[in-house]
Formats: structure tokens, sequence, C-alpha cells
């Protein structure tokens, strides 16, 4: 009788269980994230400094709109800032012809 009960019971949790998915945290995704976060803060600072907004006041609100964004993300302690750092340079350079960023102007970029 035990038996039988044993084996009711374990048939039913391998029926009625739900797979459990592990967080995937390729390369990939932390990749595509750093692009994700980037495309953002150019967008961002190119929109606000054609609008005639200055320079200080430009990348003060980047970097706000940019930390409001995705400051709850999961990945964020995985994220490798001197990449995004350069890849926030380079779209600067590709997308908004803005060659006089320094990377030092993105220390406060930070989603601790």
């Amino acid at each position: 009788m035990i038996k039988v009960f044993t084996i009711f019971t374990l048939t039913l949790l391998f029926l009625f269980s739900s797979p459990v998915y592990s967080l995937d945290n390729s390369s990939k995704s932390l990749e595509k994230y750093t692009k994700k976060i980037s495309n953002k803060f150019t967008r961002t600072y190119c929109n606000t400094s054609k609008f005639g907004i200055s320079y200080e006041g430009a990348l003060a609100f980047a970097i706000g709109e940019t930390k409001k964004e995705f400051k709850n993300n999961k990945l964020n302690k995985l994220l490798d800032y001197s990449l995004l750092k350069n890849s926030i340079i380079n779209d600067l350079e590709n997308n908004c012809q803005v060659y006089d960023f320094g990377i030092s102007n993105l220390e406060n970029l930070k989603f601790n």
C-alpha cells in the first residue's frame, strides 16, 4: 500500500510540476542591454542638445533619464561600465557627430 501511494505521489509531482528556467545572463543579453542603454543615452543627449539646451544641461538630462529608465534592471550588477561608456562615445560620434565628448563626463552614469 505504501508503494502504491509513493508511486501515485511521484507521478502527480512529475505531471504537474512546472519547469524552472535559470536566469539568462549570457554575453549576448548583456551586449544587447549595453547597446540599449547606449542608444537611449545617445538619443536623449542628441535631442536635448538640438533644442538649444547647454552642454551641461543636456548631459545632466540624458544621464537622469537613462538612470530613471534602467535603474531597476537585474543586469545592472553585471554591466561593464567601461564598455558602456565606450559604446556611448562611439554612438555619439556616429549618430550625432559629437566628437569632443569626454569619457570622464559619464562618471555619474551608474545604476547602483
